[in-house]
């Protein structure tokens, strides 16, 4: 599909199920309706972030250039009460997330949990970096082998590349811990790799219903290296998915200098992720090539 039916089809879509997410209740308690509607804005910032726009102020400047037939209460408003709107509907982005989840996709027989590291600057001006003292901190990139300042985030991804769950700790957290507060008070399967092979938390995650499947620590020392083979093999897809998400989505490209905007940002981008692979996977494809979805 070309763009404009892209952008016609999401705001279809969010137009149906903002009402359904809110269960009745009323975003606003008091004060004027805003130019913009949420499901305009809402629109406007998960088109913008498919299309790889990191910032508000680039998805505010490309849409009040090129859809302003669509958007048109968009030249009433100025940037900054643009942003603003945005921030605000953090906790809206992530109702319709969830109801998405729960409504327009299958229960999946497992989850594959892992981390994303999130650095929020430079490495070498860590010491200096006035956004987020005392909540980020220091933690290590199994990836790119150094260590970095920031946050990790932590999700729960099933087969299909849906992501189900989103959680955001300083880098220094263990990935157990973080497992552990995600899985609260729910049950099923849950695949890790090595990092989160741990035999006495297992045993008791087991008593509360969740059970996690991950090969040996130690590669090396591995006494059943062709299950770990199969296992790895089963986790490919949250690559795939991080990998989105850090390219086409950018979410190692801090902008926020808090964490209520960088939350915002964050939800952003699962919720734009979501809405992009359903209509993917209604419009015929079956794996996770989001690229083609465009041109499909």
């Amino acid at each position: 599909m070309d763009l404009d039916t892209f952008i016609i089809t999401v705001f279809d879509r969010l137009e149906d199920t903002i009402p359904l997410a809110l269960a009745g209740q009323p975003l606003r308690k008091r004060g004027p309706a805003p130019t913009l509607t949420d499901s305009e804005v809402l629109t406007i910032e998960t088109v913008g972030a498919f299309l790889g726009l990191e910032e508000e102020t680039e998805i505010y400047a490309y849409f009040r250039r090129h859809y302003t037939h669509f958007f048109p209460g968009i030249q009433k408003i100025d940037r900054s009460t643009f942003v603003r709107q945005i921030a605000h509907l953090w906790k809206l982005k992530e109702a319709v997330w969830q109801y998405l989840l729960d409504r327009a996709t299958p229960l999946p027989a497992y989850v594959i949990a892992d981390s994303l590291p999130v650095p929020v600057c430079r490495f070498a001006r860590a010491p200096r970096c006035v956004r987020f003292r005392g909540q980020a901190d220091y933690g290590h990139d199994w990836v790119d082998r150094n260590t970095f300042y920031g946050f990790r985030l932590h999700a729960l991804i099933d087969p299909e590349g849906f992501i189900r769950c989103m959680y955001l700790t300083p880098a220094d957290t263990d990935e157990k811990d973080a497992l552990e507060d995600m899985t609260e008070g729910k049950c099923g399967r849950v695949l890790g790799d090595r990092n989160y092979w741990a035999p006495k938390r297992t045993a008791g995650w087991v008593e509360k219903g969740v059970k996690v499947i991950a090969p040996f620590k130690h590669k090396s020392r591995d006494p059943h290296p062709r299950w770990s083979a199969f296992l790895s093999g089963l986790r490919y897809r949250i690559e795939t998915v991080y990998s989105q998400f850090t390219q086409r989505f950018k979410v190692k490209e801090v902008k926020a200098r808090d964490t209520w905007h960088l939350a915002s940002r964050l939800l952003r981008c699962v919720l734009s992720h979501t809405l992009s692979l359903l209509i993917y996977r209604e419009n015929g494809g079956k794996d996770l090539q989001l690229a083609i979805l465009l041109s499909c």
